[in-house]
């Protein structure tokens, strides 16, 4: 039980001083100083203890969780598997399906085939699909196509290309009709080994079997378990 010190300072105390010759006697004051008296204070229960100690170690915690939210510490804003960049989350399947099927997997996880709108988005993807690629035809389908309109080039969103960020590769759309009569209406994107002036677009049948990168935005409201 820990002990509690009280102290009492300049206690006074009245007696009678009597004479020598019997005769009564006046009152003296006596002052004793700094008297200290040791108590005993009631010890707490240990379950009280516990719970005293529990909500000083959250008063503690919380600020360090609040700040981890605001600095997104805590927060994952893409799925499991998705890689976050420029605001957006992208998934880089290695599953091989035509640019159709592709597409309809993308949209079945709340995005669709990637739209590619920088030269900094470009150069992101460019050296994924490159870590990705184990021989020159592994490459990955982009939402791009021309398949309603022959050199009217549109992503999957309904824009049309920006003739000003185009990667195409040198030679590139050239509608190959050797293997698909039909030509190559869809485009793909990779070169093993890199593309240091990141133009390695290329057009290809869509019923090509390829990977594909899904893109999506990132979404701030789903915390990180």
């Amino acid at each position: 039980m820990p002990e509690a010190e009280v102290l009492y300072s300049d206690v006074k105390f009245n007696r009678d001083k009597g004479n020598n010759d019997g005769s009564a006697s006046s009152a003296a004051d006596t002052t004793y100083s700094a008297v200290r008296i040791l108590e005993k204070q009631p010890e707490l229960p240990a379950h009280q203890n516990i719970r005293t100690i529990a909500r000083l170690q959250k008063m503690t915690d919380e600020p360090d969780a609040e700040m981890k939210n605001l600095t997104g510490g805590s927060c994952k804003r893409c799925p499991d598997g998705w890689e976050p960049h420029g605001g957006k989350c992208y998934y880089f399947s290695i599953n091989e399906a035509t640019w159709t099927r592709s597409r309809a997997a993308c949209r079945r996880t709340g995005g669709d085939l990637v739209k590619i709108e920088s030269t900094e988005e470009q150069e992101f993807l460019e050296q994924k699909v490159r870590g990705e690629m184990t021989e020159e035809e592994d490459k990955f389908w982009i939402g791009l196509t021309d398949s309603e309109t022959e050199g009217t080039w549109l992503w999957t969103d309904g824009s049309p290309l920006d003739s000003r960020l185009t990667f195409w590769f040198k030679g590139e759309p050239d509608n190959f009709k050797g293997i698909d009569t039909m030509g190559e209406d869809c485009a793909r994107m990779g070169k093993r080994g890199g593309a240091t002036d990141l133009k390695c677009w290329f057009d290809a049948s869509c019923e090509d079997p390829h990977k594909s990168i899904c893109e999506k935005p990132e979404d701030p409201n789903s915390l990180r378990i």
